[in-house]
């Protein structure tokens, strides 16, 4: 629909409205004055009941989500008020002549309360719901949406850089170091080389299998007796203070516990003599 269409209908709800508000201006109008309302105040009255009907149903344009709801419910009241009072209008022909007796709307004692206190009661009612109605208007942010014949998919159009999602992290500039002076050659310069660190693992590394042949040592496994006599060899010129299980170790190659073990063996036969020392030999 056009705008001239939309005016058009905007146009004839108005009217409708109006009309509708001065038919049942009469009404609310005696109703008022059979409860105890002054003429300027029954005059005043279908603007309370009414009006708060108009005011409802443009909340109900504008507002949305709980605050229509609740927009919608204030119109239904509303509504509803105003019929049940037309109707009891129609229904008591001395509301017209002004001749009904004060407070009275109905013949039964608790249909009398109930419509007394109904009318009475809708002018603080919209007080309250008109107040609330018109701050929840001031205070919303309507949503902008754009129309369906506008979608338009932009994302074809933008080159790689435009979007957000394939846009990359900026990253942080490494120091840039001095200048150098114009007198050195850029040929003199060497790169500095980039060294690769492995990174470290707090994982203990299971056993892989069986060491293959290659990376087994070369030297056959001695004996103690074999070791011992290369000991008493390597050893035959040193002195009894040079015995030491260090000097053994690099001597013989062999570990730090059976070198202390060969030193203590060598300076017992020292100390033993060279008589004992051959037979044991």
């Amino acid at each position: 629909m056009n705008r001239t269409g939309k005016t058009l209908l905007v146009l004839a709800l108005v009217a409708v409205v109006g009309m509708a508000f001065r038919v049942s201006w009469n009404a609310l109008r005696d109703v008022a004055t059979a409860v105890g309302a002054d003429e300027t105040a029954a005059t005043l009255y279908p603007f309370v009941v009414d009006g708060l009907m108009a005011l409802a149903l443009i909340a109900t344009l504008v507002l949305v989500g709980k605050d229509k709801t609740f927009a919608l419910r204030v119109l239904a009241a509303y509504t509803l008020a105003s019929l049940v009072l037309n109707y009891v209008h129609g229904l008591v022909p001395e509301l017209h002549a002004g001749s009904v007796d004060w407070g009275r709307l109905a013949d039964w004692d608790p249909a009398n309360w109930t419509l007394v206190l109904l009318a009475t009661s809708l002018p603080v009612g919209s007080i309250y719901f008109g107040s609330d109605l018109v701050a929840k208007v001031l205070h919303h942010r309507p949503i902008e949406t754009t129309p369906i014949g506008e979608w338009v998919d932009t994302s074809t159009n933008r080159s790689t850089a435009d979007l957000e999602e394939s846009t990359p992290a900026p990253v942080a500039a490494a120091e840039t170091p001095a200048a150098l002076p114009a007198s050195v050659p850029v040929d003199l310069i060497e790169p500095v080389p980039m060294r690769s660190v492995a990174a470290e693992s707090t994982r203990p590394r299971a056993a892989t299998g069986r060491v293959p042949d290659a990376a087994r040592s070369a030297r056959p496994v001695r004996t103690a007796d074999e070791l011992l006599d290369e000991a008493r060899s390597a050893t035959a010129d040193w002195p009894v203070d040079d015995l030491t299980a260090e000097g053994i170790r690099k001597a013989v190659r062999t570990s730090p516990a059976k070198a202390r073990v060969l030193r203590e063996t060598l300076r017992a036969e020292r100390a033993a003599g060279p008589v004992d020392a051959g037979v044991s030999a």
